[in-house]
């Protein structure tokens, strides 16, 4: 059987769910028993997501093999669970750049080289090649944006011309929403028409239009869908909103979109195996007792809304964590610049079960952040630090456990006189030359934990492999003084030469880890992450009493 492809792309806005969809398409057909990956097309310039603003953007997702990526690829991984690498992902930028190095090359051997047809080319050889190297008997692909913006164009034409090569290995789907307007008070398919006559103009018809919207699809919308978009009406599928994101392949499933998917690239029907995720979605959807997880960070706030997209991977880890304990978590998004203009604030944190700092790069609110991790440490909070968060929490102990009151990091100050954390010696020379474009300690990399520590007993191995993306490492210096006042380097680097996690010992507080790498990238729903899990555990038994921190002492 030939390579069978499922192209994912949008409608009306961005935003709706097209990395949910494609990631249940392929969900609900792995589910038959076929090889599924999943690949994400953003239409940016930029060669990675790396450099992109994360509260314009959402999440960067690192992958093992080092790549900085789209948020959507975490969701495959977690609904597919499956490590996806470097060759499921492209951009703009990355499609360009090997077209005009082959060129620079003569690998066109003195040929014209065009945008059409060889800019398609390469992005067609790119799919190709991701579905061989997958060992894929489908591989489900979301172009990133919607129809009719002029930055899809050629990679809706590369879809075009894959489908006309072989009509019965390539199907597309258009996800599109439906508004309901308040003032009007009835679902409208005209957006939806719209998106569809752009696909047409394009030399594309979509074969399934999976509908967004607040509200199911009702008969006389599925109709319109049908006569107006070239559909056949069982073709229209509804999808409103859910509670979670984990039931959206069960109601794909349920409205035979599998079986028809199958049917159009003729492959074979095979008995679907959802157990274990009908399991899930009935726990997921369960009465549970509730817990209060405060995240603490910076990267929250667009205009006068908040993006939680930013932390993605951190709020599905929690969530698995915390359906693994049967409770249901309530995050809450706290802004450290709050912390760091009036430092009392810090005291609602006593109102939580637990915190989070997660990761993030620059100074904006970085004093709020570390009154916020001291607060925890005082008392007793159980906290989960990761990559800044870990950083932060060695300043903070150096600074108030071990009395060095400059701690630091040549990230915030360039000349500090007492660099708890410093950049990477590698790194250093890349700075100089403004080289930030995948440039940091990326991917997995190894990690030995020392043994009957928090970690230790968390993982239940003494060897792991996590995710990194970072380029300041905890500063080896001053490892002697902050482990004589207390502090645990329970993971360290095969070589032992750098700090991976830090933690304090269990009978001082309940749960204070830390760690450089980021354990959500590996989180999966029916697999929890063993720190989050951990985490979570801790949290169930928090008893917090309000003992004000140094910060607060200083200016009372």
């Amino acid at each position: 059987m030939n390579s069978k492809y499922v192209f994912v792309v949008g409608g009306v806005m961005s935003s709706v769910g097209k990395g949910i969809v494609t990631a249940s398409v392929g969900k609900i057909i792995q589910a038959r028993g076929y090889k599924i990956t999943a690949m994400k097309i953003d239409p940016y310039i930029n060669v990675d997501a790396g450099t992109m603003n994360p509260t314009e953007h959402g999440e960067v997702f690192v992958t093992d093999d080092k790549d900085e990526t789209d948020q959507d690829l975490g969701n495959y991984e977690r609904f597919l669970n499956i490590d996806i690498n470097s060759i499921n992902y492209m951009t703009t930028g990355r499609v360009y750049q090997s077209v005009i190095n082959r060129e620079r090359n003569l690998g066109y051997k003195g040929k014209c080289v065009q945008v059409v047809p060889h800019i398609p080319y390469e992005i067609i050889n790119r799919i190709e090649n991701a579905a061989k190297k997958n060992k894929a008997d489908l591989t489900v692909i979301e172009i990133g944006g919607t129809v009719g913006e002029y930055e899809n164009i050629l990679f809706l034409e590369a879809a075009r011309m894959m489908k006309l090569k072989n009509p019965d290995d390539v199907t597309f789907v258009l996800v599109s929403y439906l508004p309901i307007p308040k003032m009007v008070g009835e679902m409208k398919t005209k957006p939806t028409q719209h998106a569809a006559r752009s696909l047409n103009s394009v030399g594309i018809q979509a074969d399934f239009i999976v509908a967004r919207s607040e509200k199911p699809l009702d008969k006389p919308r599925r109709e319109r869908l049908a006569t107006f978009c070239n559909i056949p009406a069982e073709a229209a599928i509804s999808a409103p909103d859910l509670k979670s994101i984990y039931e959206v392949p069960l109601a794909l499933e349920k409205q035979n979109l599998t079986e028809m998917i199958l049917g159009k690239l003729k492959m074979p029907s095979q008995s679907a195996d959802l157990k274990s995720w009908r399991q899930l979605v009935a726990r997921i959807k369960s009465k549970k007792t509730p817990i209060k997880i405060a995240v603490v960070g910076k990267y929250f706030g667009t205009g006068d809304f908040t993006l939680a997209d930013s932390y993605i991977s951190v709020i599905e880890a929690v969530k698995h964590a915390a359906w693994a304990h049967n409770l249901e978590p309530e995050l809450s998004w706290l802004d450290s610049e709050n912390y760091e203009r009036n430092p009392s604030q810090v005291t609602e944190l006593a109102d939580y079960n637990g915190l989070i700092v997660p990761g993030g790069f620059g100074t904006r609110g970085i004093e709020g952040i570390i009154n916020a991790i001291e607060f925890a440490r005082v008392n007793k909070l159980p906290y989960l630090g990761l990559c800044y968060g870990m950083q932060l929490a060695c300043i903070e102990f150096a600074r108030n456990v071990a009395g060095i009151k400059q701690a630091t990091t040549t990230e915030i100050n360039e000349q500090a006189d007492e660099p708890i954390i410093h950049v990477m010696p590698e790194q250093e020379k890349k700075l100089l030359k403004n080289d930030y474009g995948g440039t940091m300690r990326l991917g997995s990399q190894p990690c030995q934990l020392t043994r009957e520590t928090i970690v230790h007993r968390a993982y239940g191995v003494e060897s792991i492999t996590e995710r990194h993306r970072h380029r300041y490492e905890f500063n080896n210096v001053y490892r002697p003084k902050l482990g004589e006042r207390g502090l645990i380097f329970s993971g360290l680097s095969p070589d032992q030469k750098l700090v991976e996690i830090i933690e304090l010992k269990k009978e001082v507080h309940p749960f204070f880890v830390a760690t450089q790498f980021h354990p959500e990238f590996k989180s999966r729903p029916l697999s929890p992450h063993p720190l989050f899990f951990k985490f979570i555990e801790a949290t169930k038994s928090t008893n917090t009493t309000v003992k004000l921190p140094q910060v607060l002492k200083s200016t009372a």
